[in-house]
């Protein structure tokens, strides 16, 4: 006799979920609400408004609504793509305040003392560091969409916050969007941020940190591309009273350039390329990429000197240099045309040598070298002998050049006798 199987049945007990483990509703409206009607209860006193943002993060899920937190404070409400506010269907209910940034007077003391709102709430509630650092981010790419005065207070107020530190110069990549540079929204954002940060840090900390998150270098991509050069970038921020950016500007350019040179005169040397064709590069160097003798022949110095594995028995190593340098003492004399230059040329011989103790016997022979090649002359060895030296070694190389010098000074003596005669 046979029987039918029984199905399987599912059997156990419910769970119910717990109330504290359900998922909140995401209700940024409500959020906004309640910011706004605390702010605008205390009447604009920014003690008050402080102290409502400090006891109101016990009750208010700042951690959740950070972003909606930093549109009411900037903006007086919540921002929409574009850079306007988001008005609520619900007229009973204001969607907007005007305890905000974009409410302050435009001078720097007014809105300092709204940073100061910025500087408690965060030193109280330390997670929101990074949601207010990408707030100032969103804001600045927003500007398009702000009005003029909008857009100044902004910029103050981003000043102030690089300046002490609230937040990373990495905020200023929103500057970059093409169509705020082409709009030229960009370049006045900047010139507004950098005069208020000056008033903060002098231009070296300021420099630093830019160097820090590598914008130094792109500064001037915040012009139009129809107008970019660096006559233009200078004579801009020169206008604004901003010379300090604008030699900041000049002088990391020419570290990038100098860094680019070096770099294709290495490709160069290790392809052995024709010294004549090195020539016509550092000729388009000085004459097109604006860089000077002096930093020329001295990139060339330190690429000739960078390019070789240098023997480390200090007999061994004079004969290599020898051998190495020649080959290039024409490049050096293209470009070492002036006193000036071949003096600041004998001065970076005399610190590399200093600098590598192994090339401590060898200053002398590539110093009478460079005068047999044409590269520097007796007038400049003389001066450097008598006052111009640097203190590096000093005694060592004094005492290394001393019968050489003596011979050039007799020599000289001799050819005065020869034309009064």
């Amino acid at each position: 006799m046979s029987s039918k199987a029984e199905k399987p049945t599912l059997s156990g007990t419910r769970l119910k979920t717990r109330k504290r483990d359900e998922k909140e509703k995401y209700d940024p409206n409500s959020f906004r609400d309640a910011i706004i009607q605390g702010l605008n209860e205390t009447e604009g006193d920014l003690e008050k408004v402080s102290k409502f943002l400090d006891v109101s993060g016990s009750r208010l899920n700042y951690r959740r609504y950070a972003e909606v937190l930093f549109d009411v404070l900037f903006a007086g409400g919540i921002l929409a793509p574009g850079g306007f506010i988001v008005e609520d269907t619900d007229l009973s209910k204001p969607s907007r305040t005007d305890v905000c940034v974009f409410n302050c007077e435009a001078t720097p003391e007014k809105i300092k003392r709204f940073y100061e709102v910025f500087y408690k709430l965060i030193r109280r509630y330390k997670y929101l560091e990074k949601a207010f650092e990408d707030e100032v981010r969103k804001v600045l790419v927003f500007q398009k969409g702000f009005q003029d005065d909008q857009r100044q207070k902004l910029g103050i107020v981003t000043g102030q916050i690089l300046g002490n530190g609230l937040a990373s110069p990495r905020v200023l990549d929103a500057l970059f969007e093409d169509h705020l540079v082409k709009e030229g929204i960009s370049l006045e954002c900047a010139a507004q941020v950098f005069g208020i940060w000056l008033q903060e840090r002098d231009v070296k900390e300021v420099f630093s940190a830019l160097k820090k998150v590598q914008i130094d270098t792109r500064l001037q991509e915040l012009l139009p591309a129809n107008k970019r050069s660096p006559e233009t970038f200078c004579a801009y921020f020169r206008d604004k009273g901003l010379g300090p950016i604008a030699d900041m500007q000049m002088s990391s350019q020419a570290t990038k350039a100098k860094k680019e040179a070096q770099r294709a005169m290495s490709e160069m040397i290790s392809n052995e390329s024709p010294v004549a064709e090195m020539i016509d590069y550092a000729q388009e160097l000085i004459q097109k990429q604006g860089m000077s003798e002096t930093e020329v022949t001295i990139t060339i110095w330190n690429t000739v000197m960078g390019a070789v594995e240098w023997n480390k028995k200090e007999d061994l190593v004079a004969e290599q240099a020898m051998k190495h340098l020649r080959a290039y003492t024409p490049l050096l004399a293209a470009t070492a045309r002036a006193p000036r230059v071949e003096l600041a040329l004998m001065l970076r011989v005399q610190e590399y040598c200093y600098e590598n103790m192994n090339f401590l016997k060898s200053f002398q022979k590539i110093i009478v070298m460079l005068y047999k090649t044409d590269v520097l002359s007796e007038d400049t060895i003389l001066r450097w002998h008598k006052q111009a030296h640097s203190s590096k070694g000093k005694s060592v190389f004094l005492d290394q050049m001393k019968a050489f010098v003596e011979w050039l000074e007799n020599a000289e003596e001799e050819s005065d006798e020869e034309e009064e005669g």
